[in-house]
């Protein structure tokens, strides 16, 4: 699924991205971390894998959108 950057905060390596539809969706460190990124400005598209439903829906792959 793609999304766009949001927030980032490098000290925790976690922050936002919205969905497509507009939709933010949080990432923590781990899943930051699962994609090799090193850094992450807002407003860059990356990939994520998302797992859960509702509330429950988390980021657990991040990386950057590549054509």
């Amino acid at each position: 699924m793609q999304a766009t950057s949001y927030t980032y905060d490098p000290e925790t390596r976690s922050g936002q991205v919205l969905l497509d539809d507009g939709t933010p969706l949080p990432f923590d460190a781990a899943a930051f971390d699962a994609g090799g990124l090193r850094l992450l400005r807002p407003g860059q598209r990356v990939r994520v894998e998302v797992t859960g439903e509702g509330d429950e829906r988390r980021v657990t792959f991040l990386t950057l959108q590549t054509l």
